[in-house]
């Protein structure tokens, strides 16, 4: 073995300097912190609190550095580690537990701190991610007397995301500012006119919001891919109101640029991918689903957004990225991803439909639409507040396996549109599809009785009830029928509903039916007209050249007739030596048959004797059975048996150069 290498000599220690004087430290600090150089503040406040370890600037400096360094996780030990100084850093955890997405307890902190200007805007972002969204608003309405800059910005975007969009210009005037006062205020303002339809309105004002975009961020000299890239949200928008409008191949070139460049924040990449898809549809799966992966987490095995895509969209807007997700997965038939993706979607989303359809989705492509109306039937009883969408989605899914009676009780079980006439004539259909016949006129005649009790403008009492009378007659009750057109006709009078009513007593009461009729009004021009003569006419008139034509016709019919009652009936001729009245066994039907083709053909059967070989294949056989092998195969083809060939000649050949296995060895090929 080689000798041990001896240690070096350590230096003996200097003699310990004098720390320097705690002004000088406090001195430094402050010029590191008017530097922004904030890992140099946490080092000089270490030096501080190593020659006082209590001192309250310091800890407060070396916390507040820490965060603006981004080191969150320590600053919370720095937190922690002075929860004994009589400093009150409840602001400060909660905004530490705010950037580490631990809202509630981040609300549990704000609570013992007392109200105040930067406590409410902290929570109202803790609210805002929390998709709280009008409770967010409130405190911005509360805040607009407090003199806060860039307050309209983030209270434009809580009103458009709790769907008060309506509200947003009463703000802008209470707040005294106009929509194009910053280009941020603009977009706001945009988004809000797009929540209420004016699409025409919003387009000029993101055309606005970009032009004074740009003007700004040049000022503050930031390059061209740092103005994209502040810019994204803008162009992502617009291109959203190029979908609306119709304008396809444009907003489809605006997501496909604002992807391939790369130039835009994390949640404008996301939602430009997401808004391509939905445009795109079922076209090119393959793609969107590539698109849609760059959105996950590199490291995670199943599908799930990375960490700043989820801290930047909203709740609704991350819904609608997994929803499409599983819809791809389902037009690709990846049957396995969509089911794995689906059972994770009621944890993200506890109250949200979305999971629990797209779960009947994945049912119904597997042809388990049983199971499928069974899982929508479960969740409508336990949220029943939120089983109108599910309930309609039960009813589509049973109307289209088949199941009728489960389709109209799902439907009967939604009662704000339950005498609606849509409602109506698909109840309606469906128990007739059933066989239901009573409880489809039950159906009617409770819609008929709602109608007729309600007090509405729009009633729809006129269009139910002759549907009632024409499904009365379709099932042979007349004297329904007659009762509902009798009832029209006393409303509402219209000529229609007579019309009707004198057809349907006409089939019980032909007197009634006249005694209607009379009240009908006559019709202009038959004043003149005589009926009864004109029933004993014999029609109009017609040309003398056709109707000797068709004299002559008939009479030609007419011979034609007579010659062949003329014709008479000849007696059948037999065979030399038949006798009719002893025929004998009849013919063989297969007389006329080629003789492979008969019932009672058999082959020849083959010598087995000439082809038996002895031994294992390829062994040496005695010398009388070569020269008989050898006698026997001189003219025979030389070819390969039981050898698939995927030849197209190989195919066409005969069936005699084909050996034919037997009964057991033939087995069906399957690709």
């Amino acid at each position: 073995m080689a000798p041990k290498p001896k240690d070096k000599p350590k230096p003996s220690p200097s003699p310990s300097q004098p720390p320097p004087p705690i002004e000088d430290l406090f001195a430094s600090l402050n010029k590191h912190i008017q530097r922004s150089e904030y890992k140099q503040v946490v080092k000089v406040a270490d030096q501080v609190l190593g020659i006082a370890p209590g001192d309250e600037d310091a800890i407060r400096c070396k916390v507040v550095a820490l965060i603006k360094n981004d080191s969150i996780e320590e600053a919370l030990t720095a937190i922690q580690s002075a929860r004994n100084l009589p400093i009150d850093f409840s602001f400060h955890k909660a905004y530490c537990l705010y950037r580490q997405n631990k809202l509630d307890e981040a609300l549990d902190s704000l609570k013992s701190k007392e109200r105040s200007t930067s406590s409410m805007l902290l929570e109202s972002q803790i609210l805002y991610r929390q998709g709280k969204m009008d409770a967010c608003a409130d405190i911005y309405q509360k805040l607009q007397k407090s003199n806060v800059e860039s307050l309209e910005i983030n209270a434009i975007a809580s009103l458009v995301a709790a769907g008060r969009a309506s509200e947003v210009q009463g703000t802008l005037d209470a707040l005294r500012v106009k929509a194009t006062s910053s280009f941020e205020s603009a977009y706001n303002t945009a988004c809000s006119l797009i929540e209420r339809e004016k699409y025409s309105d919003a387009e000029q004002l993101l055309l606005s919001a970009r032009r004074i975009g740009q003007e700004t961020l040049l000022e503050e000299n930031l390059d061209a891919d740092e103005v994209e890239i502040e810019l994204a949200p803008i162009a992502v928008q617009l291109a959203y109101v190029q979908q609306i409008f119709g304008r396809r191949q444009e907003a489809i070139e605006a997501y496909t640029g604002i992807i391939t460049r790369n130039l835009s924040d994390e949640s404008s990449l996301a939602v430009a991918v997401n808004n391509l898809i939905a445009l795109k549809g079922p076209k090119d799966v393959s793609d969107s689903l590539r698109k849609i992966d760059r959105l996950k987490e590199k490291d995670a095995q199943n599908f799930q957004l990375s960490h700043t895509v989820e801290l930047k969209l909203l709740r609704k807007q991350r819904e609608a990225i997994y929803t499409n997700r599983v819809l791809l997965l389902l037009h690709a038939n990846k049957m396995d991803q969509a089911r794995e993706l689906v059972v994770c979607l009621p944890n993200m989303f506890p109250n949200s439909v979305a999971p629990i359809l797209l779960q009947a989705a994945v049912l119904v492509r597997e042809n388990k639409a049983g199971k499928a109306e069974e899982v929508l039937g479960q969740y409508a009883e336990k949220f029943p507040d939120k089983s109108k969408t599910v309930l309609l989605a039960r009813a589509q899914v049973a109307a289209a396996a088949g199941h009728p009676l489960v389709a109209a009780e799902s439907l009967s079980k939604i009662p704000d549109i339950q005498h609606m006439p849509a409602t109506v004539a698909t109840l309606v259909a469906l128990k007739e599809r059933a066989g239901d016949i009573d409880g489809a006129a039950a159906i009617l005649n409770s819609a008929i009785q709602w109608w007729s009790n309600a007090m509405t403008e729009d009633n729809k009492l006129s269009s139910i009830m002759p549907e009632a009378a024409s499904f009365m007659l379709r099932h042979g009750r007349q004297e329904g029928a007659a009762r509902l057109y009798e009832e029209l006709v006393k409303s509402h009078g219209s000529i229609e509903a007579m019309a009707g009513l004198i057809t349907t007593v006409a089939r019980v009461d032909i007197g009634k039916a006249e005694a209607y009729e009379k009240k009908l009004k006559p019709l202009p021009g038959l004043k003149g007209i005589n009926v009864e003569s004109l029933e004993k006419t014999s029609g109009a008139k017609q040309d003398e050249s056709s109707l000797r034509r068709g004299l002559a016709e008939a009479h030609e019919e007419s011979k034609s007739k007579e010659k062949t009652k003329k014709k008479r009936k000849r007696k059948p001729r037999y065979p030399k030596g038949f006798d009719p009245a002893n025929p004998g066994p009849p013919p063989d039907p297969e007389r006329w048959l080629p003789k492979r083709e008969r019932s009672s053909y058999r082959p020849k059967r083959k010598d087995k004797r000439a082809a038996q070989v002895r031994g294992s294949q390829g062994a040496v056989v005695r010398e009388k059975h070569e020269a008989g092998a050898s006698g026997a195969n001189s003219s025979a083809p030389n070819s390969t048996p039981n050898q698939a060939s995927s030849s197209k000649g190989a195919s066409q050949s005969s069936a005699a150069d084909k050996p034919k296995p037997s009964k057991s060895s033939r087995k069906k090929s399957r690709n």
